[in-house]
Protein backbone atom coordinates (compact mmCIF):
# COMPACT_ATOMS: atom_id res chain seq x y z
CA UNK A 1 0.00 0.00 0.00
CA UNK A 2 1.58 3.26 -0.76
CA UNK A 3 2.39 5.79 2.22
CA UNK A 4 2.40 2.83 4.52
CA UNK A 5 5.25 3.25 6.88
CA UNK A 6 7.57 -0.24 7.60
CA UNK A 7 6.18 0.20 11.21
CA UNK A 8 2.81 -0.55 9.74
CA UNK A 9 4.15 -3.56 8.01
CA UNK A 10 5.38 -4.44 10.73
CA UNK A 11 2.16 -4.05 13.54
CA UNK A 12 0.13 -5.62 10.19
CA UNK A 13 2.33 -8.94 10.73
CA UNK A 14 2.61 -9.02 13.89
CA UNK A 15 -1.00 -8.95 14.36
CA UNK A 16 -1.81 -11.98 11.65
CA UNK A 17 1.02 -14.08 13.32
CA UNK A 18 -1.20 -12.96 16.60
CA UNK A 19 -4.44 -13.75 15.18
CA UNK A 20 -3.02 -17.07 13.98
CA UNK A 21 -1.52 -18.33 17.25
CA UNK A 22 -4.81 -17.55 18.78
CA UNK A 23 -6.73 -19.23 16.23
CA UNK A 24 -3.70 -22.12 16.85
CA UNK A 25 -4.66 -22.18 20.06
CA UNK A 26 -8.43 -22.34 20.29
CA UNK A 27 -8.07 -25.47 18.17
CA UNK A 28 -6.19 -27.12 20.27
CA UNK A 29 -8.32 -26.40 23.04
CA UNK A 30 -11.37 -27.42 21.08
CA UNK A 31 -10.10 -30.50 20.35
CA UNK A 32 -8.78 -31.39 23.51
CA UNK A 33 -12.37 -30.57 24.69
CA UNK A 34 -13.71 -33.07 21.79
CA UNK A 35 -11.42 -35.59 22.92
CA UNK A 36 -13.08 -35.49 26.47
CA UNK A 37 -16.22 -35.76 25.36
CA UNK A 38 -16.87 -31.88 25.34
CA UNK A 39 -20.58 -31.37 23.25
CA UNK A 40 -21.32 -29.07 20.58
CA UNK A 41 -17.73 -27.34 20.77
CA UNK A 42 -17.51 -24.16 19.08
CA UNK A 43 -14.40 -21.82 18.63
CA UNK A 44 -16.54 -17.83 17.75
CA UNK A 45 -14.13 -15.45 16.10
CA UNK A 46 -15.10 -12.81 18.44
CA UNK A 47 -11.53 -10.36 17.31
CA UNK A 48 -13.65 -7.96 14.97
CA UNK A 49 -16.28 -7.26 17.29
CA UNK A 50 -14.81 -7.60 21.35
CA UNK A 51 -11.18 -5.73 22.28
CA UNK A 52 -10.48 -8.34 24.92
CA UNK A 53 -10.08 -11.95 23.23
CA UNK A 54 -9.54 -12.74 19.51
CA UNK A 55 -11.62 -16.37 20.20
CA UNK A 56 -13.86 -17.63 22.48
CA UNK A 57 -13.88 -21.99 22.38
CA UNK A 58 -17.32 -22.94 23.70
CA UNK A 59 -18.41 -26.78 25.02
CA UNK A 60 -20.46 -28.60 27.64
CA UNK A 61 -20.78 -31.72 29.59
CA UNK A 62 -23.43 -33.19 31.45
CA UNK A 63 -22.11 -33.26 34.77
CA UNK A 64 -19.72 -31.31 36.85
CA UNK A 65 -16.76 -34.34 36.73
CA UNK A 66 -16.67 -34.43 33.48
CA UNK A 67 -16.45 -30.38 33.36
CA UNK A 68 -13.61 -30.92 35.18
CA UNK A 69 -11.70 -33.28 33.34
CA UNK A 70 -12.51 -31.11 29.66
CA UNK A 71 -10.81 -28.23 31.73
CA UNK A 72 -7.66 -30.26 32.94
CA UNK A 73 -7.48 -31.73 28.84
CA UNK A 74 -7.47 -28.25 27.24
CA UNK A 75 -4.71 -27.23 29.74
CA UNK A 76 -2.86 -30.12 28.94
CA UNK A 77 -3.18 -30.41 25.45
CA UNK A 78 -2.16 -26.54 25.09
CA UNK A 79 0.76 -26.80 27.07
CA UNK A 80 1.54 -30.33 25.74
CA UNK A 81 1.52 -28.37 22.24
CA UNK A 82 3.72 -25.28 23.77
CA UNK A 83 1.36 -23.28 23.26
CA UNK A 84 0.35 -20.99 26.77
CA UNK A 85 -0.56 -21.95 29.77
CA UNK A 86 -3.54 -19.91 31.43
CA UNK A 87 -3.19 -16.63 32.63
CA UNK A 88 -6.04 -17.27 34.77
CA UNK A 89 -8.61 -19.95 36.04
CA UNK A 90 -12.16 -18.78 37.09
CA UNK A 91 -15.27 -21.73 38.27
CA UNK A 92 -13.43 -24.26 39.46
CA UNK A 93 -15.49 -24.58 42.46
CA UNK A 94 -18.27 -24.95 41.36
CA UNK A 95 -17.91 -26.32 37.66
CA UNK A 96 -20.85 -24.60 36.55
CA UNK A 97 -18.84 -22.08 34.03
CA UNK A 98 -15.21 -22.89 34.00
CA UNK A 99 -13.43 -20.10 31.95
CA UNK A 100 -9.98 -21.02 31.04
CA UNK A 101 -8.37 -17.44 30.06
CA UNK A 102 -5.67 -17.65 27.59
CA UNK A 103 -5.40 -14.17 27.04
CA UNK A 104 -6.91 -13.84 22.93
CA UNK A 105 -8.63 -17.36 23.48
CA UNK A 106 -10.89 -17.61 25.77
CA UNK A 107 -12.45 -21.25 26.75
CA UNK A 108 -15.52 -21.93 28.19
CA UNK A 109 -16.66 -24.99 29.26
CA UNK A 110 -20.18 -25.22 31.07
CA UNK A 111 -22.72 -27.44 32.63
CA UNK A 112 -24.87 -28.52 29.77
CA UNK A 113 -27.51 -26.68 31.71
CA UNK A 114 -25.63 -23.44 32.34
CA UNK A 115 -25.00 -23.47 28.82
CA UNK A 116 -28.46 -23.27 28.09
CA UNK A 117 -29.25 -20.62 30.31
CA UNK A 118 -27.12 -18.22 28.93
CA UNK A 119 -26.98 -19.11 25.38
CA UNK A 120 -23.37 -17.84 24.42
CA UNK A 121 -23.87 -18.59 20.86
CA UNK A 122 -27.28 -17.14 20.39
CA UNK A 123 -25.25 -13.68 21.93
CA UNK A 124 -22.63 -14.23 19.34
CA UNK A 125 -24.56 -15.17 16.61
CA UNK A 126 -23.72 -12.96 13.94
CA UNK A 127 -19.84 -13.32 14.29
CA UNK A 128 -18.52 -16.40 12.42
CA UNK A 129 -17.07 -19.82 13.54
CA UNK A 130 -13.83 -21.32 12.49
CA UNK A 131 -13.47 -24.56 12.19
CA UNK A 132 -11.36 -26.99 14.00
CA UNK A 133 -12.50 -30.65 13.60
CA UNK A 134 -9.62 -32.66 12.24
CA UNK A 135 -10.94 -33.95 8.31
CA UNK A 136 -12.05 -37.38 8.48
CA UNK A 137 -9.42 -39.78 6.42
CA UNK A 138 -11.45 -41.63 3.44
CA UNK A 139 -10.53 -44.58 1.66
Amino acid sequence: MPGTSSGGWRALVESSNARAEAQRLAIAAARAADAKGGRDTVILEVADVLIVADEFVVTSAPNDRQVKAIVEEVERQVADAGLAKPLRVEGLDDRHWVLLDYGDVVVHVFLDETREYYELERLWADVPRLAWAEPVATR
